[in-house]
């Protein structure tokens, strides 16, 4: 997965999942849709970049675009290990 062609996949994802959730309220009010999303995406993301770096968070940080002090407040926020 490279370029656009990852953003758009991971885009159609999203858009995706948030139709469904659309469809699923059954006339409820949607709430804190993006919250909703954030949450969702992040602690996959965040595993995913640990994942793929053996579990250093210096280069998970940087291949996330963070610094690793948020990297690491946002694992412990999320519970991960």
């Amino acid at each position: 997965m490279g370029g656009m062609t990852g953003e758009n996949e991971i885009g159609a994802c999203v858009r995706k999942a948030v139709e469904a959730y659309f469809n699923d309220l059954d006339g409820e009010k949607p709430c804190a849709l993006y919250d909703l999303v954030m949450r969702c995406v992040e602690k996959p993301l965040i595993e995913l970049a640990l994942t793929h770096t053996k579990g250093n968070q210096t280069r998970a940080a940087e291949l996330l675009g963070l610094n690793r002090n948020t990297l690491r407040k946002k694992m412990q926020d999320l519970s991960i290990p």
